[in-house]
């Protein structure tokens, strides 16, 4: 039972891997907010605004807004970003089918 009991925690921690969704925009660009993104699932999920939080946008070398990261483990797994006219072309089915290929990696 104890075993039972650790692999089904093994199991459930590599399914609750540590992938981060993070959404960067800024105020001025609020227009242009991604309004799907609350709607992705089996990840942690974060919005920056870059106009607050210039650091930010820094660490993640942030050029365009919008701008999606899928982070895994700290590091960078994808990027999208918006076009030149400040709107976020990829759409939810998009990044979800990353975030899905991800976890199915990890087992």
């Amino acid at each position: 039972m104890k075993n039972l009991l650790y692999a089904l925690l093994l199991i459930s921690g590599i399914a609750c891997s540590q992938i981060q969704i993070i959404h960067f925009n800024a105020s001025w660009n609020a227009a242009n907010d991604v309004s799907w993104f609350d709607d992705l699932t089996d990840a942690k999920l974060k919005r920056v605004d870059i106009a607050a939080d210039a650091a930010a946008g820094s660490e993640w070398k942030i050029t365009v807004v919008p701008t999606i990261l899928i982070i895994v483990d700290g590091e960078e797994e994808e990027r999208y970003q918006a076009d030149i006219s400040f709107s976020m072309k990829a759409t939810k089915e998009e990044v979800q089918e990353a975030i899905d290929e991800i976890l199915m990696d990890q087992f």
